[in-house]
């Protein structure tokens, strides 16, 4: 029952106002309306409220704005407008991480450095430092809106946000410390912006998008920047396309690391691994 006593009104949405609801999302290229007709409703205290923002979905906003938050990695991440919305496919980029930082599968001593660079909402940190134990976390974003956001989400498991381009918004102290250095950093060629879903193109920072003309600007920098921050046993790992996978293993190659791809179907993420050679 989608009551909501005490918020205006009590308003209990039948079966057929949610079938109503879905057939307008439906019509509007929603793939799952009767799922979104339901997350909608339940975010609602009344009727209007409910079509308002059934009216901004229509409209091309993303759900998870609407809403204010979005399930990933085992939390419940809060996304505010204008904040990059966390796809399901990153969640390969938080549990190569995880693998990474278990006891024995890296070869880690000592209490584990994680960064987590270009971090939007810090979803990924936030999921990473809720599966992992006596973290000590950073995350850092460009954008003011971004790093607001991750405040919030990355409180939650006792980790610190910093705003800057990149490594320039880390603490120098972390120089050379650093266990696990991760980025899901904007790919998309500059050109693809415009064929991006509108929800995408309209509603979310292009500097969260926008990877250059090529989509690997980011990456290079990335690369060129990693070693000076990882442990010597540390590593760099970087979200990209099944398409780009092999440009972006070869900037890390040529920045000095042995890099792997690592490819999940199942959510339609990929990720490149770069651990740093000996001289």
């Amino acid at each position: 029952m989608l009551s909501r006593s005490g918020l205006g009104c009590d308003f209990d949405p039948g079966a057929d106002f949610l079938a109503g609801i879905a057939d307008r999302l439906r019509s509007a290229g929603c793939v799952f309306a009767e799922e979104e007709a339901r997350l909608l409703a339940a975010s609602a205290s009344c009727p209007a409220e409910i079509n308002l923002h059934v009216e901004r979905r229509v409209a091309g906003y993303p759900l998870e704005h609407i809403l204010g938050w979005v399930e990933f990695g085992g939390l419940r991440i809060e996304v505010d407008p204008d904040v990059f919305v966390p796809r399901r496919r990153t969640e390969l980029l938080v549990n190569e991480a995880v693998e990474l930082l278990s006891p024995g599968s890296a070869g880690l001593a000592g209490t584990a450095v994680v960064v987590d660079l270009c971090c939007g909402s810090g979803a990924a940190g936030a999921a990473i430092g809720l599966r992992v134990a006596g973290l000590e976390l950073h995350a850092a974003d460009i954008d003011p809106a971004a790093v607001a956001c991750a405040h919030r989400n990355i409180a939650r498991v006792g980790g610190n946000v910093h705003q800057g381009d990149l490594y320039g918004a880390l603490p120098a102290s972390l120089r050379g410390n650093v266990s696990v250095l991760l980025a899901n950093a904007p790919y998309v060629p500059t050109a693809h912006i415009a064929t991006m879903p509108r929800e995408a193109r309209d509603h979310e920072p292009r500097v969260s998008l926008d990877g250059g003309e090529d989509g690997l600007d980011l990456h290079r920098r990335l690369a060129a920047g990693a070693g000076e921050w990882l442990r010597a046993d540390g590593h760099l790992l970087i979200e990209t396309s099944e398409l780009q996978a092999g440009q972006t293993a070869s900037i890390m190659s040529d920045a000095g690391f042995a890099a792997r791809i690592v490819r999940s179907d199942e959510v339609d993420g990929t990720v490149v691994i770069g651990r740093a050679v000996e001289a």
